[in-house]
């Protein structure tokens, strides 16, 4: 029966976006969320936009499994990523204040092609990142929920893909901000009534909940907070889909939605890892990524609420990343004509390549997500002293920052490597990323003070 009202709810779900989906495509529309009036979104558009695609369902499944292992800390450790609104409004204003159209106009402005093409090559890696995760979540649901079907998780990806990219395809990024708007709402409204229910589960204790250490102690969600709070400025400033919603609105309008956006999803993101954290203090064991624990704990209802919040979160995130992407590989790239033509065959392209990567099944791709926010931090110091400080810098400064922040992607990606595991400190490989985050912020700052000179 919960199966049945899983598949239920999450078609009309479908079915509603098609039908939000605007009915006439414009390139203004497609590449640049202008309506078919040539309107620019409004403040909750924006926002709603901006908090469905920030909350996708790889993010909520992390929050409860830090919440499961590392307590409270761990909740709060993923939650410090969502301070990456209020840096990126900050990053967004300074870029606006300076005429920048966009993070690639300032950095071409400044380092020319190699300046734009090191970023790019980033950017591209995380939206198909952001694809795989979601089309991942998608696949264990489906499969948690129909365990007698072989093939249940395969379907559901494939499925779910060529529907979201059914309606993406059709009106790019306004039918995204459309979209956005009514799964929005259905999450906020479903969630609020399965945490309502948690809250007065039988056994439930708040105090409990805000003190918990988690099944594996509280140490290593603190050490994963500072690392939040080292990556938390450059990490906005590579996120495609936050960054592009910066430059769509006047300046009032987007740094309000920036503010709206911060506090909306931290909360959510802190009640969704209290499933979690509470998980792990009435000892449940943990089972398919918590969905089987999640099955054993809660009533049918309040199962299916979560994982309708979870199927929801997926497809919001779905159509904003590929319609980031058709900007980046038309606009950015200028791969193709900017066209209707140009954009959906990008989406294509990028829904084909993450589907691809889902159904290979090779779970050390989950890295690939969590080391995104390292690769971007070559742009803290290039951002701080550019940007912020307003000097000049050196290519080769540029060069060299990225090149750190790569190689400790890499590093983070590899530390079981025989090469890197020797570089390493012996410790908990969120240990090793502090230590990787720190060397990579050093090797930045000194290559970009050393290269700065006064503009």
């Amino acid at each position: 029966m919960q199966t049945a009202a899983i598949i239920a709810i999450f078609a009309a779900i479908i079915i509603a976006s098609l039908i939000a989906a605007p009915r006439r495509a414009t390139v203004d529309g497609f590449f640049g969320g202008a309506s078919a009036a040539g309107r620019a979104p409004g403040l909750w558009v924006l926002v709603l936009s901006q908090v469905t695609t920030w909350i996708f369902a790889r993010s909520l499944m992390n929050a409860a499994i830090l919440g499961y292992f590392y307590g409270i800390w761990g909740t709060l450790a993923y939650a410090a990523y969502y301070g990456s609104f209020l840096t990126g409004g900050f990053i967004v204003g300074r870029l606006r204040e300076g005429g920048a159209g966009s993070v690639q106009d300032w950095l071409g402005a400044r380092f020319g092609a190699a300046g734009t093409g090191c970023y790019n090559l980033v950017i591209a890696l995380r939206l198909l990142s952001e694809v795989f995760a979601n089309l991942l979540v998608v696949g264990l649901i489906f499969a948690a929920v129909l365990p007698e079907i072989g093939l249940a998780r395969e379907v559901s990806i494939v499925a779910v893909a060529l529907l979201g990219l059914g309606y993406s395809a059709w009106g790019g990024l306004s039918a995204a901000l459309r979209t956005d708007v009514l799964q929005m709402s259905v999450f906020l409204v479903v969630f609020t009534v399965a945490f309502v229910a948690l809250l007065l589960s039988p056994g439930f204790s708040l105090g409990a909940v805000l003190t918990a250490p988690g099944t594996a102690g509280a140490w290593n969600g603190q050490v994963l907070l500072l690392v939040a709070f080292l990556q938390v400025f450059s990490y906005p400033a590579h996120d495609p889909v936050m960054m592009d919603r910066g430059f769509l609105a006047d300046r009032d309008t987007t740094r309000r939605s920036f503010l709206h956006a911060f506090w909306i999803s931290t909360l959510c993101i802190i009640a969704f890892g209290m499933f979690g954290v509470q998980a792990g203090l009435i000892g449940a064991e943990y089972e398919g990524q918590l969905l089987g624990t999640w099955q054993q704990m809660f009533p049918p209802w309040l199962y299916v609420a979560l994982l309708v919040s979870l199927l929801v979160s997926a497809l919001s995130t779905l159509d904003s990343a590929l319609a980031s992407a058709a900007r980046l590989v038309v606009e950015e790239f200028r791969i193709g004509a900017r066209s209707l033509a140009s954009g959906r065959i990008a989406m294509t392209v990028f829904m084909v390549l993450g589907a691809a990567l889902t159904l290979w099944g090779n779970q050390t791709l989950f890295d690939a997500v969590a080391v995104s926010g390292t690769a971007s931090m070559f742009l803290t110091p290039i951002l701080i002293v550019g940007l912020v400080m307003g000097r000049r810098i050196a290519l080769w400064s540029y060069l060299v920052a990225y090149g750190a922040a790569i190689l400790g992607a890499l590093a983070y990606f590899g530390r079981d490597w025989a090469f890197f595991a020797a570089l390493l400190p012996e410790g908990h490989k969120y240990e090793q990323l502090l230590v990787i985050c720190i060397a990579v912020l050093a090797a930045g700052f000194a290559a970009t003070l050393s290269g700065a000179r006064r503009a």
